[in-house]
């Protein structure tokens, strides 16, 4: 039986990313677009260039990418399977006594509300307790001047 593969073993696949045309359409991208398949590794890249405190969403990063990579849109498939490596890699790091402020922040694009952080080993509980610690509110919620 083949032992299974650590969050961290998953990051390293696929190695490339690609540009594809679509043939049809699919979600948010309209049919014959250029679309990117991301790969774990520049989604960690682009969640650890944000800012502490700052909170970026999930529809952004895919833009960010595309347009990176020069593709009209980011699948958003592959993106929410990646974001999920890159999570569970992170905190498996963690609970191998890595600090937090040493693993990719990705509570910064991981809302506490949302259906991954419900699959994520570290719970939705504790992205926000990790987000209200660097002052992002729920997405949707805006801070009150003076807050």
């Amino acid at each position: 039986m083949a032992t299974r593969k650590t969050w961290a073993e998953k990051m390293k696949t696929p190695a490339a990313p690609e540009v594809k045309r679509t043939e049809k359409a699919f979600t948010d991208i309209p049919e014959h677009s250029l679309m990117l398949i991301p790969t774990p590794v520049i989604i960690d890249a682009y969640i650890k260039q944000i800012p502490k405190g700052r909170a970026m969403d999930v529809t952004t990063l895919r833009n960010d990418l595309a347009a990176e990579h020069h593709a009209a849109k980011t699948c958003p498939l592959t993106t929410g399977i990646f974001l999920r490596i890159v999570a569970e890699a992170a905190w498996e790091e963690h609970v191998k006594g890595k600090a937090l402020k040493n693993i990719t922040p990705f509570w910064r694009v991981i809302d506490e509300r949302s259906k991954v952080a419900a699959k994520l080993a570290c719970g939705a509980e504790k992205i926000a307790e990790l987000r209200k610690r660097e002052g992002i509110l729920p997405q949707g919620r805006i801070k009150a001047k003076g807050v």
